[in-house]
């Protein structure tokens, strides 16, 4: 089963997101106070976990967690049931973490692994969403206030004359398992800057503006690691909300075994052979995070040979 075909972490929510819902303000403040409903809070993009993990408040002590709410947005609908999150960021962490009748917050990247994949898909969702609120308070032509809307889906500017309406931005970035040339059976791997001694993982790098996925390829090899690359091929992709983000894997074939590095961004880059790769597992390294797209196409070569 190839990469795209499985789900990768921080994917394969189990929500219908339920967009049309969006637009009917008056069936989502109906949907709010349902004895059913269920509400997610969050902490300055942390969970708020209990011993059983990532508490779930229903409509008693939801009503409490959303006065003191910056945003509450709506996530989907669980089966009938509506889902929704909401930021305590403004309030002391300890404060938080009482309300919603928690016990601490927790990055949910340390959490996956012990969640439901689909779990994790939501909370990630949840994270990214009300980050975006934190951080798209103002419009950024006219600089008034931008009021929510949309079912927490969008913003609109207030300012006379404006009126902008604001959305959920994604940055797309690639990440790349480079082969050699030839049948030589080598995957090139690059230690980052901040990056550990001997902490090796694939490249990868942000789409530009007028490129397509596969000119962010080619560009981001020669930039970083001074490698022309050929035979670029989608292997799949990870939402990637820390903030915004989407990983898109790819494969791709070095021209040659030429490596120059750039020095800023990388600091070193070198050919791996299979043989190579399985001895620093043994050894007790890890192929790129575990919950990232980086492992699994390390770990999909592996397989290979």
């Amino acid at each position: 089963m190839g990469t795209a075909e499985r789900v990768l972490a921080y994917g394969g929510g189990w929500l219908d997101r339920a967009g049309p819902l969006r637009a009917d303000p008056t069936t989502l403040d109906a949907l709010l106070t349902e004895s059913t409903t269920v509400l997610l809070p969050m902490w300055r993009d942390r969970c708020l976990v209990d011993g059983h993990g990532p508490v779930r408040l229903g409509a008693e002590r939801a009503a409490l967690v959303r006065s003191a709410a910056g945003e509450t947005v709506f996530l989907g609908l669980d089966g009938e049931t509506a889902v929704f999150a909401a930021d305590l960021s403004e309030l002391p962490e300890r404060s938080a973490v009482e309300m919603a009748g928690a016990v601490r917050s927790v990055d949910v990247r340390a959490l996956v692994g012990r969640l439901e994949p689909g779990d994790a898909a939501v909370q990630a969702y949840a994270r990214g969403l009300l980050h975006w609120h934190r951080q798209q308070r103002f419009c950024g032509t006219c600089g008034a206030p931008a009021v929510a809307g949309g079912g927490g889906h969008l913003r609109t500017c207030a300012g006379a004359g404006c009126g902008r309406l604001l959305f959920p931005r994604i940055e797309p970035a690639i990440i790349v398992l480079v082969e050699a040339p030839g049948r030589s059976g080598r995957c090139l791997l690059a230690r980052h800057a901040g990056a550990a001694e001997g902490a090796y993982s694939t490249l990868a790098g942000f789409v530009e503006v007028g490129e397509s996925l596969e000119d962010a390829v080619r560009r981001e090899m020669t930039e970083e690691a001074g490698v022309t690359v050929a035979d670029v091929t989608y292997q799949g992709s990870q939402a990637w909300p820390f903030p915004a983000g989407l990983m898109v894997g790819f494969r791709a074939t070095a021209t040659t075994d030429e490596v120059r590095v750039d020095g800023e961004e990388l600091l070193e880059a070198r050919w791996f052979t299979r043989a190579q790769l399985r001895d620093r597992v043994a050894s007790g390294r890890p192929l790129g995070r575990a919950d990232s797209i980086d492992h699994r196409l390390l770990t999909d070569w592996l397989a290979e040979g």
